[in-house]
């Protein structure tokens, strides 16, 4: 053979052997190769939960100052002020004159109709002695008319007297009754001109004045008690924790921010507020500064023990 093409079918049948070798090699199918593959990558791991920010700080809210006792006084009748008794800033007891309103037509109303009550009790008592007297009468005259010695006609006039007699004290019994419930109602027109303060503490407002035309229902004056103070707020549901019934409070104020005050939760409303999410709580404020005033606004932070803020 011709030595040129001896090497050309040499070199042919090196190529098929290095085709059919690298064909054997390859032997696993495309199908099974690709499920290999997945089955090796690992699944997601599923995502933890956010946890809610929080920068630790203690929650802080503001509520007024509120006394436990306050009150608008009004008049209770028409009338005219004759006299102002008080002042705003005041202290005033319970039951202490603060205005009072012209009285001299109800005293003079007052005075005639104790006179009238008078003049009625006089003619009971007057009617009740004849009503005996003649009660004595007829019972001699049952006796006589027994024994046959008054007629039935005279008898029937002695028990006919006593019937009209007890029908006038039964009237003027009735008209004294009427009178001396017009005399309570006089008596109670004249102690609504005295306008007094229904418990102790101050005078916060004033509009009375001298001469001055009012009616009935008008407010005059405005009592506050001065103590005890307590002091009203709202917290989140988020911060209820820090606010627990008989937990410890710090009130401040800007008016004053050198006075710090304690006040302890007396009441935690028992539930949440759904329109806002918050609860109401009433706080007393121990010891109260005389700087404190109700209707003041105080900033009110929990506090862990007394003297130490959360």
């Amino acid at each position: 053979m011709h030595p040129r093409l001896t090497s050309r079918l040499l070199l042919l049948t090196a190529v098929l052997l290095m085709v059919a070798a690298l064909s054997g090699c390859d032997s696993t199918p495309p199908a099974t190769a690709a499920s290999v593959t997945t089955a090796s990558t690992p699944a997601p791991a599923p995502l933890a939960p956010t946890p809610a920010p929080t920068d630790g700080r203690p929650f802080t809210t503001t509520g007024p100052l509120v006394a436990e006792q306050q009150a608008d006084i009004a008049a209770e009748r028409d009338g005219r002020v004759s006299h102002v008794a008080v002042e705003i800033g005041d202290h005033v007891r319970a039951g202490q004159l603060l205005a009072s309103l012209d009285d001299r037509v109800l005293r003079a109303a007052l005075e005639s109709q104790k006179a009238k009550v008078a003049s009625l009790q006089a003619q009971v008592k007057e009617w009740e002695s004849e009503q005996k007297a003649e009660e004595a009468d007829l019972r001699r005259a049952d006796i006589m008319r027994q024994e046959k010695i008054r007629s039935e006609e005279d008898w029937e006039h002695v028990k006919y007297k006593l019937d009209e007699t007890m029908a006038e004290v039964a009237r003027y019994k009735a008209d004294e009754t009427a009178a001396e419930a017009d005399l309570k109602s006089a008596d109670l027109a004249l102690e609504q001109s005295q306008i007094v303060a229904p418990f102790a503490g101050v005078v916060g407002r004033s509009s009375a004045r001298l001469t001055q035309e009012v009616k009935k229902g008008d407010v005059l004056f405005w009592v506050t008690a001065v103590a005890p103070l307590r002091v009203l707020f709202t917290v989140p549901e988020s911060a209820m924790a820090q606010f627990p019934g008989g937990a410890t409070l710090l009130l401040t104020t800007p008016a004053y921010p050198s006075l710090m005050q304690e006040a302890r939760i007396l009441r935690v409303s028992p539930v949440v507020d759904p329109a806002s999410g918050s609860v109401q709580v009433i706080g007393i404020v121990l010891h109260p500064s005389p700087l404190l005033k109700p209707g003041m606004t105080m900033q009110v932070q929990a506090l862990d023990k007394p003297g130490k803020a959360r």
